[in-house]
């Protein structure tokens, strides 16, 4: 499975105003990520793809933004900021902010400079030491020491797909239930509607893709052809390994 540089900067049309060569790096990593994660259906890649739309804003989004005035600080954290004079202090200092609403939780050491180190990046708005380093033992990058990597373009997809798979999102995708997806991965349902829309794109846009097939590889003979089944087809090298082998019983026929 993989995606075309040409499909991606169709739906991202601005997906790389934020980090330089974002577009070209995601699509070029796509078929060997997708491949290491067993992302190997159209309908698993568009639900991937649809989550990492929506959380990092096709590509504009890719740093969390923390600045706020005081009286939207009231209104995402109403237990932190009961009060306007309490929220004042932080208005428009983001690092500061930071700190405050994330130390002491996700592994960020209190009295640290963990919140800021760790906010939100990423496709996936990996946000927390210990969410940098999940994705550090499931990528083998060093994100804890160097949280940036998330959005090399090199390593963009890659820690994406590694978040959506280590949330526990892919068996919700592999029954095409993207609710369970969008809990799994957001810890709620917020944004359901743009996720849902994100969805019928990347269906829609893989449905009309190419498809890739990767060159085949030599496999033993077979003397018969299994039946197909009915609900989950072969993928591509099954195809062709079963066409080479009724050739080959054709032939000793003859």
């Amino acid at each position: 499975m993989k995606i075309d540089e040409s499909l991606l900067r169709r739906l991202w049309p601005r997906g790389d105003r934020r980090v330089a060569g974002l577009v070209a790096g995601t699509a070029a990593a796509s078929e060997s990520v997708f491949a290491r994660f067993g992302i190997t259906t159209p309908t698993l890649a568009a639900h991937v793809m649809a989550q990492l739309s929506h959380e990092c804003g096709a590509g504009q989004e890719v740093v969390e933004n923390l600045d706020y005035t005081a009286a939207r600080m009231m209104q995402v954290w109403p237990s932190r900021f009961p009060t306007l004079a309490g929220a004042a202090p932080y208005a428009h200092d983001p690092r500061a902010l930071a700190n405050k609403v994330y130390n002491g939780r996700m592994g960020n050491r209190a009295g640290s400079d963990d919140g800021w180190s760790y906010r939100g990046r990423g496709a996936a708005q990996t946000t927390g030491r210990e969410g940098y380093a999940r994705l550090a033992a499931l990528t083998g990058l060093d994100l804890v020491n160097d949280p940036d990597l998330v959005n090399d373009p090199r390593y963009f997809l890659l820690c994406g797909v590694a978040d959506f798979v280590a949330c526990g999102c892919l068996p919700f995708a592999q029954a095409d239930d993207i609710v369970g997806v969008t809990r799994r991965l957001n810890g709620g349902t917020i944004g359901l509607a743009e996720r849902r829309a994100w969805l019928a794109n990347w269906k829609a846009a893989l449905a009309e893709a190419p498809v890739v097939i990767a060159s085949p590889q030599p496999s033993p003979p077979r003397t018969e052809v299994p039946p197909q089944s009915q609900t989950q087809p072969s993928p591509p090298l099954s195809r062709w390994s079963q066409f080479v082998a009724v050739l080959r019983a054709a032939f000793r026929r003859s």
